[in-house]
């Protein structure tokens, strides 16, 4: 289930801690060395901060007994003889603990924030902030957090265990779904770019009496639905071209050109058109034959017709890692359902407030300063093959 909160909590305190507005981007990263380093060499050094000796029985046995002069000469080291070593195979249990998978990048990050979570934790030890009531709750709903991490990604692992057979019966059943249509489209608007354009000069007139406002409405609403009937008209005409033979590109031209569109046409040709590819309405067009020619299609968004060019059916090999991928997301639903319906809540209303605490609201994070916010992507621009919009890409 991707990185532990854990992770988040590593990477969002670094980014606070190192981070810097106008910070240029980094150079390209070079080549990963890492193998080469033995699995005892040091890795990370934290010059001022005594490493942590480990409670061995001898020492839980003479616990009792007064403190002899040789601790308490450890125990008032100076911090500035104090060193932490951390070693190659330390760093990557640790590492491969938080985040499974771990990239050059994530490491780099990693061993950036972990010294100061090293040094900051031995101050607050000294303090004695790790015997309050505070630490203890908090270390308790880490632990639940911790544990539920670890049980997703045990459910991922299993999940991601599907039988081949399991493949191929999918692929089997699903025949259909693995076609490859090569389709021509060809698209015309609903209405013409020109009467909307007259609109606008229009709605920049001097204000109108009411009555002559509705005169003017009643006016446009004709042109429009005018409009509509020529360019259906035209789409019909078209279509008829289209089944005689002639050339998509061509059509596609004068369609625009009679639409008074002033961008470029469109692609007409849509190679590999699975049946998920086309709105659902548009779904007949996976019912031709090769050489066949649509009936128009009519939407929201305009006019369409579809020549099938040939129809391929991709092979169990090209489709064995798609159907993979679906049955493992089917079988990581179905068991964390399993998991989730295993218990019920029950909350008082008289405490929460009305209405429940929202069951489907994700758990709370442990606190971390000004965590920054993931880059937000702009949204993505549907293929060809997709229309899913007014007008194809």
């Amino acid at each position: 289930m991707g990185k532990s909160w854990l992770m988040c909590v590593l990477l969002g305190t670094l980014a606070w801690g190192q981070a810097a507005p106008g910070t240029p981007a980094p150079p390209q990263a070079p080549a990963d060395t890492s193998a080469a380093v033995p699995p005892d060499a040091a890795v990370i050094t934290i010059n001022g901060v005594c490493s942590a000796e480990p409670k061995t029985a001898t020492a839980k046995a003479g616990a009792a007994k007064p403190v002899t002069a040789a601790k308490t000469a450890a125990t008032k080291t100076p911090a500035a003889d104090c060193k932490t070593v951390i070693t190659k195979a330390q760093f990557e249990k640790l590492a491969s603990a938080v985040a499974p998978n771990v990239t050059p990048q994530v490491k780099k990050q990693l061993a950036g924030v972990l010294p100061r979570f090293i040094g900051m934790s031995a101050e607050a030890k000294k303090r004695g902030l790790d015997k309050t009531p505070q630490f203890e709750e908090t270390v308790k709903f880490a632990k639940m957090q911790i544990l539920t991490t670890q049980l997703q990604r045990a459910i991922q692992d299993e999940a991601a265990k599907v039988p081949q057979d399991e493949v191929e019966k999918y692929y089997k059943e699903h025949a259909d779904s693995f076609e490859q249509f090569n389709v021509d489209r060809l698209f015309v608007p609903r209405t013409k770019q020109g009467d909307a354009e007259a609109k606008e000069e229009d709605d920049k007139d001097e204000k109108l009496s009411d009555e002559a406002k509705k005169a003017k409405e009643a006016e446009e609403k004709a042109k429009a639905d005018q409009s509509e009937q020529a360019m259906t008209k035209l789409a019909e005409s078209l279509r008829a071209r289209a089944a005689a033979g002639e050339d998509f590109a061509k059509l596609q031209k004068e369609a625009f050109e009679a639409a008074g569109m002033k961008i470029e046409s469109p692609t007409v040709n849509l190679p590999n058109v699975r049946r998920t590819g086309l709105p659902p309405g548009h779904a007949a067009v996976f019912e031709l034959k090769p050489g066949d020619v649509s009936q128009v299609i009519s939407d929201s968004g305009g006019h369409y017709v579809y020549k099938v060019s040939s129809v391929d059916h991709m092979t169990l090999d090209q489709a064995n890692n798609e159907i993979h991928s679906k049955l493992q997301n089917d079988r990581t639903r179905e068991m964390m359902d399993k998991v989730n319906n295993s218990f019920k809540v029950e909350t008082n209303d008289m405490y929460f407030g009305p209405g429940g605490v929202g069951g489907a609201a994700p758990p709370p994070r442990l606190p971390r300063p000004r965590p920054v916010p993931s880059p937000t992507a702009p949204p993505p621009t549907p293929p060809p093959a997709q229309p899913d919009a007014a007008k194809p890409n």
